[in-house]
This record gives structure tokens, sequence and C-alpha cells, in this order.
């Protein structure tokens, strides 16, 4: 019962998180600068892989997949929003943004 109950819940966050990336692929290609593409690659895209390893620890169980698994997500929650400032940074500095579409602009005196 238990296990039937965790391969629904799996199934479900499987396909969650394939939408979410769905849905974060779709902004990258469909939004028009690169402040918003960085948003669309870094937040849903991020909980959709979280999402998957989550239905793939409900559906396989063993201690040994659960560890990689823990491993993939705490790798990807660290490497995630580095690469999103990094990416964000050097579109700042290298002017591939429209600055009116900042709220508060902080760097603009550096």
């Amino acid at each position: 019962m238990i296990a039937t109950i965790a391969d629904w819940l799996g199934a479900f966050c499987l396909v969650a998180g394939a939408l979410l990336g769905l849905a974060a692929a779709i902004g990258v290609l469909r939004f028009p600068d690169a402040l918003s593409r960085m948003h669309a690659a870094t937040k849903p895209q991020v909980l959709g892989v979280l999402l998957l390893l989550l239905g793939i620890g409900l559906r396989l169980r063993s201690p040994a997949d659960l560890g990689m698994i823990l491993l993939v997500a705490v790798f990807q929650l660290a490497t995630a929003p580095v690469a999103a400032q990094m990416i964000g940074r050097a579109a700042y500095r290298s002017g591939r943004l429209d600055r009116s579409l900042l709220d508060a602009d902080e760097l603009a005196d550096r």
C-alpha cells in the first residue's frame, strides 16, 4: 500500500519536474533579455530538477541510490545560483542588457 502511494507520488513529481524543465527551456528561448533568460534558466529549472530527483528517489528507494540523488541535489543547489550570478554579471559588464528594465542599479557608480 505505501509502496503504491510512493510510486504514484514519484510519478507525479517526475511529471511536474519535467513540465517545469520544459517551462524553463521555453522561457530561455522566448524571453527578450539576458536577465529574464537568466531567471528562466535558474528558478524553474532548479525546482524541476529537484522534483525529478524526488520522483526518482521515491521510485528507487535504495540507500545507495538515495545517497547519489542527494549528492546531485546538493550540487545542483550549489552551482545554479553561482552560474546565474556569473551570467548576470557578465551581461551587465558587457552591456548586453537594457538598463531601463532595472528597478535599482547598485553598480552604476562603479
